[in-house]
């Protein structure tokens, strides 16, 4: 089991959900954590409330759709902040539940520049520093999505496949360097998710996780560090994980 004590990980989509569970697990291991997602007032609530007083965090306020302050917040770093070792490529989304052809367009756009580009974005900026210092781990966080299609999921359904198929790319382009790419594919998760996906319609949201016991951010996040931490050799591609009550994207057992 490698270690991760004192070494940098960027994880974006931080202030919620599998980001800030992942930042809970990675801070009790002693890594040094840059939090990266929009709202930084939460990234500092996440901080405050963190128990592990003596690990050291760097916020960025951060929208990863934003080409220009993406590559500008990774160039400005300052020392001892620069060399990132692991990046958690987890800031994304989903917008809507329509068929595609009465599907909000501005739903797709943010989708896409969430999902794909901002993921594209952040390991453009990222992967040459670990290429140049012979040593990283990128863990992109897919989802089933990427794997079944599902009635209405359509644009997001096509950006988790696109996730799927960038991981594979990566893991290809890196071949002949030490760097590792995974990505972490879950199923049906609680988090802020369909509350995102319905603007806030809190009702709906809880309607998605109704009669069934989701799998929790904690869930994934353990996954991720497992991952992470393998012996130098190993190279975890893919991990699907869903809760026991999924057997496939469309396939629930309900209980009333």
């Amino acid at each position: 089991m490698l270690s991760v004590q004192n070494q940098i990980v960027l994880i974006t989509g931080a202030s919620s959900g599998i980001g800030a569970a992942c930042a809970k697990v990675f801070a009790n291991a002693g890594a040094k954590l840059i939090l990266a997602a929009r709202r930084l007032e939460r990234l500092q609530e996440l901080v405050e409330l963190s128990d592990t007083t003596s690990v050291q965090f760097h916020l960025l306020q951060l929208d990863v759709s934003d080409r220009s302050a993406v590559e500008s917040a990774i160039s400005s770093l300052p020392p001892g902040w620069s060399d990132i070792d692991i990046l958690i490529n987890n800031a994304g989304l989903s917008r809507g539940l329509d068929k595609l052809h009465e599907g909000d367009i501005q739903d797709w756009e943010e989708m896409i520049d969430t999902n794909i580009k901002g993921l594209l974005y952040l390991t453009r900026y990222v992967v040459p520093g670990m290429v140049k210092r012979d040593r990283g781990h990128v863990v992109n966080i897919g989802s089933i999505a990427g794997h079944q299609t599902y009635p209405n999921g359509n644009v997001y359904c096509g950006t988790k496949a696109a996730v799927r198929a960038i991981s594979e790319g990566l893991k290809q382009d890196l071949l002949g360097t030490p760097i590792r790419v995974t990505s972490v594919d879950p199923g049906m998760v609680e988090t802020e998710f369909s509350e995102v996906r319905f603007r806030g319609d809190s009702d709906r949201a809880s309607k998605v996780y109704q009669g069934v016991t989701p799998l929790t951010p904690d869930d994934v996040a353990d996954v991720v560090f497992f991952c992470v931490t393998r012996p130098s050799h190993v190279n975890i591609n893919e991990v699907v994980l869903m809760p026991v009550d999924q057997a496939s994207a469309t396939l629930v057992n309900r209980r009333n």
